[in-house]
């Protein structure tokens, strides 16, 4: 993984990211991925909804029982694609922060995403 990879391949960027990787214990990094991977959704869901068409309405995607943060803001675009994320994405982030810095249960963040994105989805049908 990052521990085998040479220090001086890769941006500055990518040097530093690796050195503040090895520094966190497990969980830490196992959080810092998942953010990564959020990250990196958001970018393939702007770059599928772009070529297709896209639903005005909700789509009807339940939420299970035991859901991460991560999976429930996948959950949420999907059900939303009509939202353009990038004006959520300041607050998606400090939820997701909030549970990650400050072990905010994952239930309550989901329940405020989803609040959040059905606030978002109010505001687009009122134009």
């Amino acid at each position: 993984m990052l521990s085998n990879m040479p220090q001086q391949q890769g941006s500055k960027e990518e040097r530093q990211l690796c050195k503040l990787y090895k520094k966190l214990n497990k969980a830490d990094r196992h959080s810092l991925l998942s953010f990564a991977e959020f990250l990196v959704s958001r970018e393939a869901t702007f770059s599928k909804n772009t070529q297709t068409t896209i639903p005005t309405t909700p789509l009807d995607i339940p939420r299970p029982k035991h859901e991460s943060v991560i999976k429930a803001v996948r959950r949420l675009k999907k059900t939303y694609p009509m939202l353009n994320t990038d004006s959520m994405f300041d607050t998606i982030s400090a939820l997701m922060t909030s549970h990650i810095m400050e072990a905010r249960p994952a239930a309550t963040v989901i329940d405020e995403l989803e609040a959040l994105f059905t606030r978002h989805y109010e505001d687009f049908c009122n134009g």
